[in-house]
């Protein structure tokens, strides 16, 4: 059976996450490439998978390449910068307007604004 895709992500680009499922439980890293069709997340040094390519005119030379793979986006949390542990985010309502996901631990931004 197939997971859902998420209507609200909890993750952006460039954050910086825990994985807290599967192979690579524990490990951080940060996002790289964010696939919202799919549900899907490639995060720095974790899921890394081994891809034969052959030699091409980009790529002179063939062999195995290692590279990250994707991850569901469920098994990963946000961490929190002031906490340096994975928490849930909720977001707030600056003065000037604009929105900014917070740790629910402590109030602390997390990642950029939105």
């Amino acid at each position: 059976m197939a997971k859902v895709i998420p209507l609200h992500w909890h993750v952006r680009k460039d954050d910086f996450v825990e994985v807290m499922t599967g192979k690579d439980k524990g490990k951080r890293g940060k996002i790289l490439r964010v696939h919202t069709d799919e549900g899907r997340i490639v995060v720095e040094k974790v899921h890394m998978i081994k891809r034969a390519t052959r030699p091409s005119r980009l790529t002179q030379q063939g062999g195995i390449i290692e590279r990250e793979g994707k991850i569901h986006v469920s098994n990963v949390m946000p961490v929190c910068t002031r906490c340096d542990r994975p928490v849930r985010v909720g977001k707030k309502l600056l003065e000037n307007g604009k929105k900014v996901r917070v740790c629910r631990k402590c109030g602390e931004a997390v990642g950029q604004t939105l």
